[in-house]
């Protein structure tokens, strides 16, 4: 009788070791194989824009690095709520990936309901450009410097409108906080696409928006539009005669535009880890020094860890922001 009881116990145990040690030996065996099949590089948002041209350089390179095809997904709509969302519900197993930019990623959050949660749906894998904006006006407007556009705004309130890519966008919310810091008061014209936008301002239409640095500095330097500064911490190598608008009279103001990789949570560490040394890897490529060049990013790189407490602060300074503000989905 106690053999018994004692000899079922040990079965029982033995069975347990035995079960653990097979699941170790299968997912040993699936990251020896990985990467098995293409992996899907879901972009949220259309072809032809910098997360697009971003996510072709380094999809590229890792399929070099991989041996295995990197397909390009593009899923754009709902200011990339589309695309992130296929990118939580995608099966955690390394062969799905996603570009993440910041309105996704630490915006949207705070201006609209998700039908995912950042935090828990979604792994960090690396972050991969960090860049700025610049803030330009329609040549018409008699304001050349930072410091004119807000005694102009305050003497015509109301008056003055701004466009972005959409309700949530880094163009929006970093203008919330500009006029949060600096008390004044501008229309917000949401477009499907900053390049919308900015032909408004070189129109006369509208008079004033941001964007990075690629997508603005052609029209600046042919006149179209007039730069009044840019928006990070300190002044651009490409442009270094453009104060930062912190310097030209609002202190403290930063916006940035950052993107990095993601996969579901749920993704085996050795895949995360994997894929995170092959980020890094590619990003000291010469094709991502070339980019580089010609967009005006800076390459980052580093740790899924670091990336993740990244984008945790950053979706606290946004959501400051946002409910500050009121700013929403239009």
């Amino acid at each position: 009788m106690c053999c018994e009881k004692y000899g079922g116990r040990l079965f029982a145990f033995v069975a347990r070791v035995v079960t653990a040690a097979c699941v170790v030996i299968a997912a040993t065996a699936a990251h020896a194989q990985y990467p098995g099949r293409p992996i899907r590089f879901i972009v949220p948002s259309a072809p032809g824009g910098t997360p697009d041209i971003i996510s072709r350089v380094i999809g590229a390179e890792l399929s070099k690095q991989m041996a295995q095809q990197v397909v390009v997904d593009n899923r754009p709509g709902a200011n990339g709520t589309i695309g992130m969302t296929m990118i939580a519900r995608s099966l955690p197993d390394g062969h799905t990936i996603g570009y993440a930019p910041v309105s996704a990623l630490a915006i949207n959050p705070s201006v609209t309901k998700l039908p995912y949660d950042t935090n828990r749906d979604l792994q960090m894998v690396a972050q991969l450009v960090f860049g700025l904006h610049i803030m330009a006006v329609t040549p018409s407007l008699p304001v050349k410097s930072v410091q004119e556009l807000i005694d102009y705004a305050k003497s015509n309130p109301g008056k003055l409108s701004f466009g972005s890519s959409g309700s949530g966008s880094s163009q929006h919310v970093g203008m919330e906080l500009f006029k949060l810091m600096t008390g004044v008061q501008m229309m917000h014209v949401p477009f499907k696409a900053i390049q919308q936008a900015i032909t408004e301002v070189i129109g006369g239409r509208i008079q004033l928006t941001f964007d990075n640095l690629a997508s603005m500095l052609p029209h600046v330097r042919a006149g179209r539009v007039r730069a009044l500064g840019v928006t990070s911490s300190k002044r651009s190598a490409a442009i270094p005669e453009l104060p930062t608008i912190s310097e030209a009279g609002v202190p403290g103001f930063e916006v940035t535009t950052w993107s990095g990789v993601i996969v579901p949570a749920g993704t085996p560490k050795a895949i995360v880890a994997r894929l995170n040394a092959e980020v890094n890897k590619a990003l000291v490529s010469q094709a991502a020094k070339d980019l580089l060049a010609a967009s005006g990013y800076e390459l980052v790189g580093g740790s899924a860890e670091q990336f993740d407490t990244f984008v945790k602060k950053e979706i606290i300074k946004w959501a400051d922001v946002v409910k500050r503000s009121g700013a929403k989905v239009e």
